[in-house]
């Protein structure tokens, strides 16, 4: 049987309706708590501020929360092999619940103690919801579980999704609750002991989000079935060092690190480029942003999905590295590659520059969105199945350390070298994940 009985067949099946329930709400979950990250990001330089500490702070900051995802995206994993996917999940979003909110009342300890206190209890909570942010590695297990592996890489193209969709939808939410509008009205309706301010607001629809997918992975998210894995406890390290021990999983691990530093780098000086270079504001380059976004949840949720069941995913792993390198090189030449198109009409803002910049960041985002779909995918299919967690937190981790990396150092060539030369370095990054990816091919 084929066509559209198969289909409606497939539909009527039980398990195969009870995995359909299982992975939407898992996406929803992830949707959800990223939501509440986005929330967040922007009020983070503006709160680090007012603590009358240096800028540098707020790259500690999110060095911070990188350094502790990575730390603990490995834990989390295995942990996830043992004892569940759905307890760690829910532990998880209690944990970046009770961050949040005390995230948000860093402003009022300062006021009541020191400065001093009030920043670190910043740090301790950033570095806490951290921690917990390590969950998408179990995330991207409880789909593995659940997905076959020739449906896998679409599945998992689904969080690649939610985290555009957090990030295109988050900000916007984060700005107007920061608002003075907003603040003043929260400042009439909550009772004295609730702080509303610009910072706290934010903070705790944070908290509230990450609870809304708690109570939503309590109600509707099983857990799925599977080969359990007893593990013997190991140090990250030596998680790391029995990854790097493994061929099938040993290419995956460096590629993750590699891609993760330069395009994290690329992300932190790409506002710095496009002040310096095109002569935008933040509001300007906020909408360059929500761009790159909207073209993420396309390729990642439509895209991959569609390309993985005609084409093998070592070879979309390649695609998407190919256009990541081209557009990372072509990025701080967009203004002169613009002088080559002919000229358009339309709004006087569009100009050929801006045209060529578009363009270059529809590369950049599809190949963003087929690399890092098929590298999840290729971990899936190269760990047994009881390790999905084990392989998924190692590989986060390589991913958190590398976004602990980048963006410092992509800032420091950006200051003391010159302006096209993190996105330069960014693309030569690429080169070694292409001959990685290759190697993988041919095997």
């Amino acid at each position: 049987m084929n066509g559209p009985e198969a289909a409606t067949a497939a539909d009527a099946d039980p398990a195969v309706a009870s995995r359909r329930r299982a992975l939407a709400t898992v996406i929803g979950v992830v949707f959800i708590d990223l939501l509440g990250f986005g929330i967040v990001i922007p009020i983070l330089p503006f709160y680090v501020r007012s603590f009358l500490v240096s800028d540098v702070f707020i790259g500690l900051l999110a060095a911070s929360y990188s350094l502790m995802q990575f730390l603990f995206a490995p834990f989390l994993g295995r942990l996830s092999d043992e004892r569940g996917r759905r307890p760690v999940l829910m532990l998880s979003l209690l944990g970046s619940a009770i961050a949040w909110t005390v995230f948000g009342l860093a402003g009022q300890v300062s006021d009541a103690l020191t400065l001093t206190a009030g920043l670190a209890v910043l740090f301790v909570s950033r570095m806490v919801a951290g921690a917990m942010g390590g969950n998408i590695a179990t995330a991207q297990a409880y789909i593995a579980d659940i997905t076959p592996p020739e449906r896998r890489a679409g599945a998992l193209g689904l969080i690649g999704a939610s985290f555009s969709l957090g990030f295109i939808f988050g900000p916007a939410v984060g700005g107007v609750l920061a608002s003075d509008a907003v603040v003043t009205a929260a400042r009439e309706i909550f009772p004295a002991f609730i702080p509303a301010t610009r910072f706290s607001l934010p903070s705790f629809a944070a908290a509230t989000l990450s609870l809304l997918a708690l109570a939503a992975a309590a109600a509707f998210l099983p857990e799925p079935e599977r080969e359990r894995g007893v593990a013997a406890r190991r140090s990250l390290v030596g998680q790391f060092a029995d990854a790097l021990r493994d061929s099938g999983l040993r290419g995956l691990v460096v590629a993750y690190f590699l891609v993760s530093v330069a395009f994290s780098g690329i992300q932190v000086m790409f506002i710095p480029f496009a002040a310096d270079i095109y002569g935008y504001n933040a509001t300007q380059t906020a909408f360059l942003l929500t761009y790159i976004g909207v073209l993420g949840v396309i390729n990642q949720g439509v895209v991959v999905g569609r390309l993985s069941r005609v084409v093998s995913e070592p070879r979309i792993a390649i695609m998407g590295a190919s256009l990541l390198l081209v557009a990372l090189a072509a990025i701080p030449f967009s203004p002169e590659l613009g002088t080559l198109l002919p000229a358009v009409g339309g709004p006087a803002y569009l100009t050929r520059e801006l045209l060529a910049l578009l363009v270059v960041l529809a590369t950049l985002s599809l190949g963003n969105g087929l690399l890092n779909v098929a590298l999840s995918t290729l971990v899936s299919t190269s760990a047994s199945a009881d390790k999905q967690g084990s392989a998924f937190g190692v590989t986060q981790g390589a991913g958190s350390l590398g976004r602990t990396v980048g963006p410092p150092t992509m800032a420091a060539l950006y200051a003391a070298v010159t302006y096209w030369s993190p996105f330069v370095a960014g693309a030569v990054l690429v080169i070694p994940i292409l001959a990685i990816l290759f190697t993988i091919a041919r095997r």
